[in-house]
């Protein structure tokens, strides 16, 4: 009897919905409806709700399945009031924007609430705070469980998810990396090429001598190129590059070395003409298979000397070879000592800056990136380099803010064009210095204390540096 009522309120919604009556296509229920028309339609109303309600129940499709509560952070959410800011940010960028605000915030010792923002699972640039949620994600996709509990060991590696476990093991490799690498060693063959790769990136942090034979077995033996290739590289870094070939001599043959100075005791690096598209290709796929030490040496140089030798800016292409070639392969020391000299420059290649940056400390990174405000670069062009989260003290009374607060005095101005430049200022200031330039905008500006451009400003000013 009830699928044959459920049937038939079909129709019955089907003449409420055209303006008829639907009494007449309730039979079942006619003594119940009575004879009166408006009162039948009432009645019918009432009757078949309460059907709907009580003896109609939805059944969950069969591979519905309960998620576990989404996992808490290392770090708090930010503070309630500070919220509604945090989403005005949020709203006014894309998603690279929406990675520095992460960064920004986790710098301070805060995490943005999950109803306002959530990394996905493959996002990999999201701060390691977030692991846990890229781990929750990545487990709703899936069919199977993974439980990890305590800290990653080779025993449950394969409870931890992708994310997670790579968030875990850069935490004991920054505590103990001696127990990473033997997690590593014992569990690394085991693993597909691209999580090969992202696992043992994670050896170059707090590289060191007893890496080595880890490194050489996997330079030697691995099944994949790029993972091959990101082990010579940091074997590289040691000093342990490779011998020099015929490749590095070749490349080598594009540049000469000279002396210049009064006792002629400054070596000089000069790139030989290139007179055909060829030849330039040529040199550019030489300088993408070589390392840095084998090449100064090649020229017959340390690799401190052609570091010091090296002429930047008359070569655009053999710049960017040259510091691509040290962001791979090159000493701490020596790829922060090329950072520091293309940050010297007012016009300094940014991109090249780019490829260094990933191996600076954030210290130095905070360094660079106040040499380039101070030589006159802008506030999104540092942040374009630095990414969220470097707390710079010096973002006041640079080229910047002067560009800046000129661009507000200009009659014709359009509100959104300096918004970009306030929201980059906001990202890279520390809380004292976010403090002083709101300050100066809105005494010297003129800007309104809610204008919508400053939120990112506000925002900075007013989250508290948990010290975390």
């Amino acid at each position: 009897m009830a699928e044959a009522i459920y049937d038939a309120l079909g129709q019955v919604l089907t003449r409420w919905t055209m303006g008829l009556p639907a009494a007449p296509s309730a039979p079942f229920w006619k003594a119940e409806l009575g004879e009166e028309p408006v009162e039948a339609e009432l009645r019918l109303l009432a009757l078949s709700g309460q059907f709907l309600g009580m003896a109609v129940i939805a059944e969950p499709p069969t591979e519905l399945r309960e998620l576990p509560d989404l996992p808490a952070l290392a770090l708090p959410a930010m503070p309630e009031t500070l919220r509604p800011l945090a989403r005005r940010v949020l709203a006014a960028g894309d998603a690279r924007h929406k990675r520095d605000l992460a960064h920004f915030v986790a710098a301070r010792g805060w995490t943005l609430h999950p109803a306002d923002w959530m990394p996905a699972a493959n996002d990999d640039d999201a701060p390691d705070v977030y692991a846990p949620w890229r781990a929750w994600a990545q487990a709703a996709a899936a069919t199977v469980e993974r439980r990890a509990s305590g800290g990653l060991t080779a025993a449950n590696w394969e409870d931890f998810w992708p994310a997670a476990r790579k968030a875990a093991l850069a935490e004991l490799r920054g505590r103990d990396p001696a127990a990473a690498r033997a997690v590593l060693e014992a569990r690394f063959a085991d693993e597909g090429a691209d999580a090969r790769l992202r696992m043992l990136a994670v050896t170059g942090q707090g590289l060191s001598e007893a890496d080595v034979p880890f490194l050489e077995g996997i330079a030697a033996a691995d099944r994949a190129p790029k993972v091959k290739a990101l082990a010579i590289s940091l074997l590289a870094r040691l000093g342990r590059g490779s011998a020099v070939g015929e490749d590095v001599i070749e490349l080598a043959g594009f540049f000469a070395v000279g002396a210049k100075g009064l006792l002629r005791r400054t070596r000089t690096v000069t790139a030989q003409a290139i007179k055909t598209s060829a030849q330039r290709n040529r040199r550019q796929a030489l300088f993408e298979n070589a390392d840095y030490s084998a090449f100064a040496a090649a020229l017959g140089l340390s690799a401190d000397e052609l570091t010091a030798a090296w002429p930047w800016r008359d070569d655009a292409d053999a710049d960017w070879g040259v510091a691509n070639m040290a962001g791979r392969s090159a000493s701490d020391a020596i790829v922060a000592a090329i950072a520091e000299a293309q940050a010297d420059y007012g016009s300094g290649n940014l991109q090249l800056l780019h490829q260094l940056t990933p191996r600076l400390t954030p210290v130095q990174c905070s360094a660079i990136t106040g040499q380039l405000l101070r030589r006159g670069r802008s506030y999104r062009e540092a942040l374009a380099v630095a990414g969220g989260g470097v707390n710079i003290d010096a973002v006041n009374n640079v080229p910047a803010e002067a560009a800046m607060i000129r661009a507000l005095g200009v009659a014709d101005a359009r509100p959104g064009d300096i918004a970009p430049e306030m929201q980059a200022l906001g990202m890279l200031a520390s809380r004292a210095a976010a403090q002083r330039a709101y300050e100066g905008l809105v005494r010297s500006a003129g800007l309104l204390q809610a204008d919508p451009r400053l939120d990112m400003i506000r925002l900075n000013a007013a989250l508290e540096q948990r010290g975390v």
